[in-house]
């Protein structure tokens, strides 16, 4: 964030926000760890205190005894941090670089990271030591020998927030897939409660009616192994569900970042088919910076060498009889000019002939079953429009979605101007410039870009005209795209990895309790085979039910994603989607087996 090729280039302000929010989101994730694992560590530790105490150690002897320890820890931790992090900094950088597409990033030398590195992380571990004192075991004696599991105690359940839970969940989903763009504020507010107050349900009751179902099913229950895992998997759950309900979101914020990450992929894969032409001009027909722009235009394109066609469009506003709203009218041989430029079919139509002008790619499958039957009022100028072009022409942000070309002849006949008119335009001009490599024209037309981008900021635009770049758009779709990559990767990484680590925090803190069970099941002729199985059933379900309902309320946020994009920029983001998600899980998956291999090697010891 202080590197001066960042700072002062690339999308500045732009860029410097994305990392400070970005640093803030992970700055109190890693809080919210460290005080996590803290809290979990010291419960390992009960036995521990209490053989202190029974030494005849005072309580605030105890507590300053985990102060200090924590401290030091925490200034140990930063040290370390700080040095590996310095010594990687050059591949970062170089990682880095890649992403945000510099041409060079080099390493450099500042105080200012390493000052906010050491406040933050410094000022974290102080004040989660002064509470980790808080954490310090309130029980009796015998109550630490026995170990934080056997105390912790279990909770009832209740079939009414049970099946709360399951209707929340379920309206939640609902919602994400009737959110349109009209509903999108108001049901995306509604979704996240919705959500989060199923989730927590569904792991403090659901999940516990759903086991006690099981165990009621003698046929289920009583069976091989399986008495004993879901006996396992009951109190577990009974006894963590505060922890699976944070996994669970935290495991889906995770799979958002990813999941955003995809669809601004895809939107940038696709960004070349929604926008056909390098440059577009469009303005009123008494416009009077009209023949300066086309020429300054024109003239820096020239300057630069690139190749060109430019199409000029001279499109008149009728009121259509069909539906009583106005349509934009194109004349055959203007729409053929570009078409020659682009290498498509020629449009031919006789007099009383009108064709659909698609402006979407879905929009061209459903003009095309549509035949109308209409009267251009204002001229009394009957046409059939029976078909569509079959291809995208302009982007749909240039023209109305109620656009059709007509015969040269039938434009001709169009005197009478729009019956609106002087109150809102009787038509305009549209200038197009086909450029192939309309990724380079991003300085082109720049202070034409700069005048129409301040004028959109203000309450009214009052322009007689508007001009888009392509090449400019995408540079900063590609640059905005490359930071949220650099952000989002990282965001991710740190929620999958707490995700896991949050389960390995509570299997420590039990451990010496399970050594025992599985001590007393090898003296009862457990084999290492039946070890492992045993060690299956219990951690997959802790593992794999908060991924299935993070996966699944992911899912489900995306699919009202999706719906908005077809109506907003008619992309698809399934495939990429698809991909994310089961790169996630793999490294779900890998990172289960990981701690699995950890905790049967602790129960073997």
């Amino acid at each position: 964030m202080f590197h001066p090729d960042i700072e002062n280039g690339f999308l500045g302000n732009v860029s410097i926000v994305g990392m400070i929010i970005a640093e803030i989101i992970l700055v109190l994730f890693s809080w919210f760890f460290i005080f996590y694992s803290v809290k979990a560590f010291l419960e390992a530790r009960s036995k521990e205190f209490a053989i202190l105490l029974h030494l005849g150690m005072e309580k605030k002897q105890l507590s300053k005894l985990i102060f200090l320890e924590t401290l030091l820890i925490g200034t140990v931790s930063i040290v370390a941090g700080i040095l590996f992090g310095y010594a990687f900094s050059r591949f970062f950088f170089m990682i880095v670089r890649e992403i945000l597409m510099l041409e060079e990033l080099p390493l450099y030398l500042s105080w200012e990271p390493f000052v906010l590195t050491i406040t933050v992380y410094l000022s974290a571990f102080i004040l989660i030591s002064l509470f980790s004192v808080r954490f310090t075991p309130e029980k009796n004696l015998i109550d630490l020998f026995k170990g934080y599991s056997e105390i912790n105690g279990t909770s009832g359940y209740s079939i009414r927030r049970a099946i709360i839970g399951l209707v929340c969940i379920a309206t939640g989903y609902t919602l994400a897939l009737l959110t349109s763009r009209m509903t999108m504020y108001s049901f995306g507010v509604a979704i996240i409660i919705l959500i989060t107050i199923g989730t927590y349900l569904f792991f403090s009751d659901t999940t516990h009616f759903i086991l006690e179902k099981i165990k009621s099913n003698k046929h289920l229950y009583w069976k091989k192994y399986r008495m004993l895992s879901v006996a396992e998997q009951s109190m577990i759950l009974k006894s963590n569900s505060k922890m699976f309900f944070v996994v669970t979101m935290v495991t889906a914020l995770a799979f958002l970042c990813v999941g955003l990450l995809a669809t601004l992929s895809s939107y940038t894969s696709q960004y070349d088919k929604m926008n056909p032409l390098g440059l577009i001009y469009k303005g009123h027909t008494d416009n009077p910076y009209e023949y300066e722009h086309i020429t300054s235009i024109m003239r820096e394109l020239e300057h630069k060498g690139l190749s060109y066609h430019m199409a000029s469009f001279e499109v008149k506003k009728q009121t259509s009889s069909f539906t009583q709203y106005e349509v934009e009218v194109f004349s055959e041989s203007d729409i053929n000019s570009l078409l020659f430029s682009y290498g498509y079919p020629f449009v031919r139509l006789d007099p009383g002939e009108g064709m659909f002008i698609p402006y979407s790619e879905e929009s061209i499958q459903k003009l095309s079953n549509l035949t109308v039957e209409t009267t251009l009022i204002e001229n009394d100028v009957d046409i059939t429009v029976n078909k569509v072009y079959p291809k995208l022409i302009f982007p749909s942000s240039i023209i109305s979605l109620n656009s059709i070309i007509i015969s040269d002849e039938d434009f001709e006949r169009l005197i009478v101007p729009y019956k609106a008119a002087p109150n809102v335009e009787p038509g305009y001009h549209l200038f197009t410039f086909d450029i192939p490599q309309w990724f380079e024209t991003t300085d082109v037309g720049l202070a034409i870009s700069s005048r129409v981008s301040h004028e959109y900021l203000k309450d009214h635009y009052s322009l007689p005209y508007y001009f888009e770049n392509a090449g400019l758009n995408y540079s900063f779709i590609l640059s905005t795209y490359s930071l949220f990559t650099l952000v989002g990767l990282l965001v991710a990484a740190v929620f999958l990895l707490a995700a896991g680590s949050f389960i390995y925090f509570k299997l420590y803190t039990s451990l010496e309790l399970e050594k025992k069970k599985f001590e007393v099941l090898k003296r009862m002729g457990l084999t290492d085979i039946e070890l492992k199985k045993i060690v299956n059933a219990y951690l997959v379900p802790q593992f794999f039910i908060p991924l299935g309902v993070a996966l699944l309320h992911s899912l489900f946020a995306f699919v009202a994603l999706q719906n908005l994009l077809k109506h907003l920029a008619n992309i698809s983001i399934v495939k990429e989607l698809i991909l994310a998600f089961v790169f996630l899980v793999i490294i779900e998956v890998i990172y289960f087996y990981l701690i699995r291999w950890r905790y049967i090697t602790h129960v073997r010891d």
